[in-house]
């Protein structure tokens, strides 16, 4: 209804406007920005709704605030060119349709009450009122009872007597088991779990309701909610960092613990979580992906689920061997929405509702082969005695094609547990939530029975029974649980770690770079990842006053205050005001000592203004003093008027790029001399290997030959028509996603380039 009514002021607002409002430019813009704001609302709701069918919620806000490196976004590009189209249609049609009266009188009332509506509209939409709910839920004082129901179990296990294996299985949730609404659907599966500690009331609840969020639940015994404001988690190099979780207690019983996945590791922050509790052996995508026989059998989000969980069962055989303790965790993919993927070694590959194909429910009829495949070769095996499996869905499908079939019914995620000392058969009802999972499975192995929130289902009562409402009671904790990440509120003294690429203070880490805005009260980590403005750009909407310790590579910095160090790709740290002072120093020890100190200078506004510009030139418009093109800093030197078909900086140089231009160009100020000496340090990419790569300065063409390594290469030229531009022509260029920025189209890489210098001769 709310919806409906939002909709109905919307129009009325736009309406009043068009047609009696008249001509008034600040009236105009007003009124524009509110009903647009409405409008790019209410689309994020919808795409929001689309991934999660939940609309805006804590999951959304996590994963934009966060790492998204190596997301599968393939079968989102076309809804999201739709909506992308959608927004500037109707924001066209907005435009057009407000300055109608552009001609006549403006009428002040007229124009008050449109933008009154267009304010009501704002504030009666859903989409606000989520968006505005998420923010208030970080703010509020928390529940003093927190402390009482928040258990820390003993640091290590006694005597550990069994190896895990831990089967996170993507979006499959119990719902897929009921045999009644999807006959066949997971027989091989089905067929384990009956035969084993089936838990069948596994409930979801806020905070637990996405990947990394199931896994945080299931192992810590909490809900994922972090800050969501600059200092948000994708700053942080450490997850929880007072918590402590399975992982943590595993290792310190002398456990191995692994994980590997068929994603990327990055995204969303699953590596920094496992990294900071207990996991020193990581496998994902990037680690995986050179052992596949065909490099090209990857789906949008990684490796299938076949390919994953056959390396799942050759390191289990090698750590049960190896006789070492071990818990190895593992992550399938496969049945990810929207709508799956199934790998080619399945021999069920289809599965049909109302006499069409599902694709969701064949992803699922192909995935829960494999696990059972699995299994079934772990009990077939001389360690399983010694082994506990756990097969537990990462929360409840999302906005996937069975959507529709599953809501139709009482869902759970999925949690049950294979004990090879005592593979007995039991339905156990009980009601529990993810955050038990850990509990039962600690309890299992011999440890305490609670676990953060979570309790253990056979020696414990879980919180989902103490509580009538326990989905409430979680939203009530949030402020507490966001206040154990330990963000801090103040910056005395820092340290930085430039082997770890880390800063250090108030007995938190974030990782570098990293800006700090600083105040008396307050600070603000800001972070530069995927989806984030460069730092010098974030800087340079700071206030005046406003207080920075900016620590990055020196060469982003001292251009600007510290010349000398203009080229220095070593880590700096700057501190100051932008229309007061700033310092710049070089980081010179592996581990290096700062003390904040806050300024109070006074305002000189030319200043800022000049700091501001200079923080805002692009990136190939920056020229520095130097006697070669130095490619791992942005720009190029003051000899060079332009320069083309070379892409972004990064740490060791550039690559030549075929999608910005055929050739590298390079355009210098003045012609170059009649004889010279070509020096030039670089690589070539894929096919452009030990291939012939033309460089040509006006009429004299010379051939420079590259290997996968760099190399320095000498190459003479003669210039008599006083040429001023030297182009390098890979003959090969090849498109990749190789180090590529997420959200970015594919390079066409040729040849990577370190430096090169131009050096006069003789003849």
């Amino acid at each position: 209804m709310s919806e409906l009514f939002s909709i109905v002021l919307f129009l009325a607002s736009a309406g009043l406007y068009a047609l009696k409002a008249g001509r008034n430019t600040w009236w105009f813009i007003a009124t524009l920005a509110v009903l647009g704001f409405f409008i790019i609302l209410n689309i994020t709701l919808v795409a929001s709704n689309y991934f999660t069918g939940e609309g805006i919620n804590d999951a959304v806000l996590y994963t934009l605030t966060n790492s998204l490196t190596g997301a599968g976004m393939g079968k989102y590009i076309l809804p999201g060119a739709g909506i992308a189209a959608a927004l500037v249609a109707v924001f066209g049609v907005l435009g057009w349709l407000l300055r109608r009266r552009r001609h006549h009188p403006h009428h002040a009332g007229y124009s008050l009450l449109a933008l009154m509506l267009g304010l009501a509209s704002v504030d009666a939409s859903p989409a606000f009122t989520q968006l505005t709910e998420l923010v208030k839920s970080q703010s509020r004082p928390g529940d003093p009872d927190f402390g009482v129901w928040y258990k820390v179990p003993a640091k290590q296990i006694a005597h550990p007597k069994y190896n895990l294996v831990y089967i996170y299985a993507e979006s499959l949730e119990r719902t897929y088991f009921n045999e009644e609404a999807f006959p066949g659907l997971t027989p091989e599966l089905g067929a384990l779990k009956d035969a084993a500690l089936d838990f069948s009331h596994t409930t979801q609840l806020p905070g637990t309701d996405y990947t990394i969020a199931g896994m945080v639940a299931s192992q810590c015994g909490i809900p994922l909610f972090a800050p969501f404001e600059g200092n948000a988690s994708s700053s942080v190099s450490s997850f929880f960092p007072q918590n402590l979780c399975l992982g943590d207690i595993l290792k310190n019983s002398g456990y191995q613990n692994y994980f590997i996945q068929g994603a990327n590791l990055r995204f969303a922050g699953k590596d920094v979580f496992l990294k900071s509790h207990g996991f020193d052996h990581l496998y994902g995508s990037q680690e995986l992906k050179g052992q596949l026989d065909d490099p090209r059998y990857m789906n949008d989000w990684g490796l299938y689920d076949d390919t994953v969980l056959d390396q799942v069962w050759q390191t289990y055989q090698e750590l049960s061997r190896a006789g070492q303790r071990f818990s190895l965790f593992t992550l399938t993919v496969d049945t990810h929405h929207p709508d799956g993927f199934v790998s080619r070694s399945c021999t069920r590959k289809r599965y049909e509702t109302g006499g069409k194909e599902n694709p969701s429910f064949s992803a699922v009829t192909c995935s829960q082969q494999h696990i059972a495949a699995l299994i079934s070769k772990i009990k077939a095996s001389p360690w399983f005695k010694e082994t506990i499996i756990v097969v537990s869905s990462d929360h409840l499908a999302m906005n996937n094609t069975a959507w529709k079939q599953l809501n139709q019914h009482d869902r759970n995620n999925l949690f049950f547990v294979i004990r090879g000392d005592d593979p007995q058969q039991q339905l156990i009802a009980t009601k529990r939530n993810s955050m038990d999972n850990g509990a039962t499975v600690l309890d299992m192995l011999g440890g305490d029975n609670y676990l953060g929130l979570g309790r253990s289902t056979l020696s414990g009562e879980s919180l989902s029974e103490v509580f009538l409402n326990l989905k409430e009671k979680v939203l009530a904790w949030k402020p507490d649980v966001i206040r154990l990440w330990k963000f801090p509120t103040k910056i005395d003294s820092f340290t930085v770690d430039s082997a770890k690429k880390t800063i250090s203070f108030s007995g938190s880490t974030f990782q570098l770079p990293l800006l700090v805005r600083v105040s008396d009260n307050h600070i603000e980590p800001l972070p530069e990842s995927e989806y984030s403005a460069p730092l010098r750009y974030q800087l340079a909407d700071f206030a005046p006053r406003d207080n920075f310790i900016w620590v990055d590579r020196c060469y982003k910095m001292a251009r600007l205050w510290q010349p000398a160090l203009a080229l220095s790709a070593d880590w700096c740290v700057s501190q100051g005001q932008l229309a007061g002072g700033q310092s710049v120093s070089r980081v010179d020890k592996a581990t290096w000592q700062g003390k904040a100190q806050a300024r109070n200078d006074r305002v000189d506004m030319a200043r800022y203004q000049q700091n501001v510009a200079a923080l805002k030139v692009g990136d190939n418009d920056i020229r520095y003093q130097a006697d070669r093109f130095i490619f791992n800093v942005p720009g190029a030197p003051e000899a060079v008027k332009r320069f083309s078909g070379i892409s972004r900086t990064e740490e060791w140089g550039r690559w030549s790029n075929a999608q910005l231009g055929e050739s590298v160009t390079i355009e210098y100020q003045a012609p170059l001399p009649p004889a010279f000496d070509l020096v030039i340090t670089a690589k070539a990419f894929g096919p452009n290997v030990g291939k012939a790569i033309p460089v040509q300065v006006g009429g004299s063409t010379q051939a420079l030959v590259l290997g996968e390594g760099l190399s320095t290469t000498t190459l003479h030229f003669t210039n008599p028509g006083g040429s001023n531009t030297l182009t390098i022509t890979p003959p090969a260029p090849q498109a990749t996603n190789t180090g590529n920025i997420l959200g970015h189209a594919p390079r066409k890489l040729g040849i990577g380039m370190v430096d090169m210098q131009i050096v006069p001769t003789g003849s």
